[in-house]
């Protein structure tokens, strides 16, 4: 997963800041994941610590996906009417699915302070929630991949 950022990052990185900063989160999302379900030897309340980071972490990145990178994807779209916009309406919904799920993810698991409420189990949902963030960034790649390789030229 981590390599997968690493690659869309290189690719897409200077489209905009706010590509860039949400690539970032991106980033910042997936090495937190991988330290939380790496870590068994963390006392509880670290972990609890690091389960909290990693919702707001995950809050904020799909926030900025749909209110922030989408929208300037699409507006792209609309702007050079190539096909892009065609792409978009098929992909979002899908996106929207993960989304859903990582919300629900957040509401179940925000608020957890200790291991009785809740914290045993996260396990099972985190490498749930694995899956479903490896799918929505495949989604969001070929979203990227599509609009700014169609418009990288005109943009540039």
């Amino acid at each position: 997963m981590l390599e997968n950022c690493r690659n869309a990052k290189e690719r897409w990185g200077g489209v905009s800041d706010i590509v860039d900063k949400w690539l970032k989160e991106r980033q910042d999302l997936i090495v937190l994941y991988c330290e939380i379900t790496s870590t068994e030897s963390e006392s509880p309340e670290a972990l609890v610590s690091k389960y909290q980071n990693f919702c707001q972490i995950l809050v904020d990145y799909v926030s900025a996906g749909h209110f922030e990178v989408y929208e300037q994807l699409i507006q792209e779209a609309k702007e050079f009417d190539d096909g892009g916009l065609e792409l978009a309406k098929k992909i979002i919904p899908q996106i929207e699915i993960t989304t859903e799920a990582a919300l629900r993810f957040n509401d179940q698991f925000d608020n957890v302070h200790k291991v009785d409420d809740g914290l045993a189990a996260l396990g099972n949902e985190m490498s749930k929630l694995g899956e479903v963030l490896e799918d929505r960034f495949e989604f969001e790649d070929a979203l990227l991949e599509v609009l700014h390789n169609a418009h990288a030229d005109q943009v540039a």
